[in-house]
């Protein structure tokens, strides 16, 4: 196996919503894409008061793509137009298909409105191919339990595994694009290696701490965009991170995006406008 090195790095921009602490590393000014990964952004880490008004992302509508959102502090409750209700907390993820339509809102539950407390969320956009973006809508919700915790060999890494396979184990959510999706846990002194196929794209982000790959290190609100070439990658750090790791093969695909809709053409936006303002993503909530 060859090692992927670190082609550049792209900080994370700040770009609050209301009183939202956030934080975006992709889009950013050298990095429009990791096809098929269009979009993350870092919501904190910051504390809510009691008597919060929580999130403000309330009912808005998606086309032709996936939300993948980790709750690394805090708790999010989700609700959509094909019927999923759930309440998210800490180390729990939401992975959500929009397919074809689907309208959805994700906001603080009463309990932490009214209670305030520590909210650091990640929400990743998942690009779908021409031949997936009509597929019906989907969501899973899975807590903290539900995800396999995977020990390194080292035993100062831990794997947790949404979707893929690593060692003989799965990950709870089936992609429909065969993503491997994972978020990483490493102590102080660990060193851990992961394969990745070639001709995928790694995303690889630092949510806290600092890792190095290769000659070279990446600290907390950095994606690191990786060579090309290569197979393995190699994570060393001195102080300890944790990441958010996965990869998968890019659609090569043209991509025109407006607001909350993704699709090939702009024909196909004006479609999944006009779709939307019909009442075809399903009753309002």
């Amino acid at each position: 196996m060859s090692q992927k090195t670190i082609r550049s790095l792209h900080p994370a921009i700040r770009d609050d919503i209301g009183d939202l602490i956030t934080q975006r590393p992709l889009p950013g000014p050298g990095i429009e894409q990791l096809d098929p990964f269009l979009f993350l952004n870092h919501h904190g880490p910051q504390t809510y008061p009691q008597g919060n008004r929580g999130l403000p992302f309330g009912p808005h509508p998606h086309r032709g793509f996936e939300t993948v959102t980790f709750i690394i502090e805090g708790m999010l409750a989700h609700q959509d137009s094909a019927g999923h209700e759930s309440v998210i907390k800490a180390g729990g993820v939401q992975w959500m298909t929009a397919g074809r339509g689907i309208i959805h809102a994700e906001v603080s539950p009463a309990e932490f409105r009214q209670r305030g407390g520590a909210l650091e969320i990640l929400q990743l956009w998942v690009n779908l191919p021409a031949r997936l973006k009509m597929t019906q809508p989907a969501y899973i919700g899975l807590q903290r339990g539900d995800i396999p915790a995977l020990a390194a060999a080292d035993g100062k890494a831990t794997i947790n595994l949404v979707a893929g396979e690593w060692d003989g184990a799965h990950g709870p959510v089936r992609s429909l694009t065969g993503v491997f999706m994972s978020t990483i846990e490493m102590q102080p002194g660990a060193r851990l290696s992961l394969s990745a196929p070639m001709g995928n794209n790694v995303f690889l982000y630092v949510v806290r701490g600092s890792v190095a790959v290769g000659p070279d290190t990446a600290s907390a609100f950095h994606l690191a965009e990786l060579s090309e070439q290569g197979d393995e990658i190699v994570l060393e750090t001195s102080d300890g991170a944790l990441l958010l790791f996965g990869h998968a093969e890019p659609t090569r695909e043209p991509v025109v995006s407006h607001g909350p809709f993704v699709m090939n053409t702009r024909d196909e936006i004006a479609q999944a406008i006009s779709d939307y303002q019909a009442g075809l993503f399903g009753a309002p909530l």
